[in-house]
């Protein structure tokens, strides 16, 4: 039998539980789409690492590209120009210990050894002695002997340093004052050239009597009322003023070869420095 009541309460009842059902629905869509954002969030900041990491590589091939072009522009485009300098060095050492280690080399020459100011006092005072009269001058002579002996064996050691030489050091060198050439063997050889010269000098100056002949100097010296006693060493003075003198004229080389075209003697040197044809 129909009961309106019923009906009634049917439809309230219905009507009480379709808000509930609705928020539900709400909820869950909610969810789904914050879900779908995160996802789309997480793929864009994986995308954005890749992109991130893709130019980095990126970068480090581009720098390691323009290193190896860096490296390899100069050395194509210059290598004329290095062995010019090269050439030039060479021709200035070759020159140098040839003229300084002939016959006289040093003794006849402006880089001439002289006595050591120390000594000075030792010779002054031994002249009045018998038989030491020319002391000084025989002295000088040894010296500059020794120092002749001694610049043979500079050579192989200013090849070395020459043939070491980097694309910079011969830009620098060709942008550089008339004595940036020797400039660069001082810097580069001075020490090795000394270290190495030094047992050379003391054999040579055993080898002329030098020493021998210092120390008989130094005893009289040493014996006579009211010196005080000394005992110059000669070996590292003449050691460095044998470089100084070697040093000295590869410089005058290098200006011959920068300022007069008659010095510039092949085809490269001309090339390099001017006056070609």
């Amino acid at each position: 039998m129909f009961c309106p009541f019923n009906s009634v309460c049917y439809l309230k009842l219905k009507y009480c539980f379709k808000p509930s059902l609705t928020k539900t629905s709400i909820t869950t869509t909610h969810l789904n789409r914050f879900a779908i954002m995160k996802r789309i969030l997480l793929f864009g900041l994986i995308a954005l690492f890749q992109l991130n990491l893709v130019n980095a590589q990126f970068d480090n091939i581009l720098k390691k590209g323009k290193e190896v072009l860096e490296k390899a522009a100069p050395s194509a485009a210059t290598d004329r120009t290095g062995a010019g300098l090269k050439e030039a060095l060479n021709v200035g050492v070759e020159k140098a210990v040839q003229s300084l280690s002939a016959k006289d080399g040093y003794l006849a020459s402006p880089f001439k050894i002289l006595i050591p100011d120390e000594a000075q006092k030792v010779i002054n005072t031994v002249k009045r002695v018998p038989g030491f009269q020319n002391v000084e001058e025989k002295l000088v002579g040894l010296m500059n002997e020794a120092a002749e002996v001694a610049v043979k064996k500079a050579t192989p050691i200013f090849v070395s340093a020459i043939k070491q030489m980097t694309f910079k050091d011969a830009k620098s060198i060709l942008m550089g004052e008339n004595n940036a050439a020797t400039n660069y063997l001082r810097k580069t050889t001075n020490q090795q050239l000394y270290s190495s010269f030094l047992p050379i000098i003391q054999n040579s100056l055993e080898q002329v009597n030098a020493l021998s002949y210092w120390k008989t100097v130094v005893n009289a010296y040493n014996k006579v009322p009211l010196t005080k006693k000394l005992n110059p060493e000669l070996d590292d003075h003449v050691n460095k003023k044998a470089l100084v003198g070697l040093y000295s004229l590869i410089e005058k080389k290098e200006e011959g070869i920068r300022t007069d075209v008659s010095q510039r003697t092949s085809d490269l040197l001309k090339d390099v420095f001017g006056g070609g044809k």
